[in-house]
């Protein structure tokens, strides 16, 4: 039934122009706005739907997005630089660097949120 149609993934935001603001300019994606929906350009130009739930938004319990990169020192710096805020979560505190990037096996990522409070990651590959 779905084997030829092209499907995606979304998330909720509680605002849609701060959502804009940082998926477009804080990160640099690709963003397309209709209908008060945004649409992230990642993946190929695979698109990702943000919509809005305003008062009833709650921010994912797990990771949204995550964004390979390689070099995580480096990605973590500019993103630090464009005012990210990189998580540290306390049952990770002695496996997580001055950064943000987690250490403590597996691969190295480093959490942080968007402004509606949703997880994503940078992770080197």
């Amino acid at each position: 039934m779905f084997t030829n149609t092209r499907a995606f993934s979304g998330f909720s935001v509680d605002d849609i122009p701060a959502a804009k603001k940082f998926y477009s300019e804080t990160l640099g994606l690709r963003v397309t706005e209709e209908y008060g929906l945004l649409t992230l350009h990642i993946a190929g130009d695979r698109p990702t739907l943000v919509y809005p739930k305003g008062d009833t938004h709650v921010p994912a319990t797990y990771t949204i997005l995550n964004f390979p990169v390689d070099d995580i020192e480096q990605a973590a710096d500019e993103l630090a630089e464009r005012g990210v805020r990189f998580e540290r979560y306390p049952d990770a505190a002695e496996h997580t660097d001055q950064r943000g990037i987690f250490r403590g096996g597996g691969p190295l990522i480093a959490w942080f949120k968007d402004p509606a409070g949703n997880t994503l990651s940078i992770i080197q590959e």
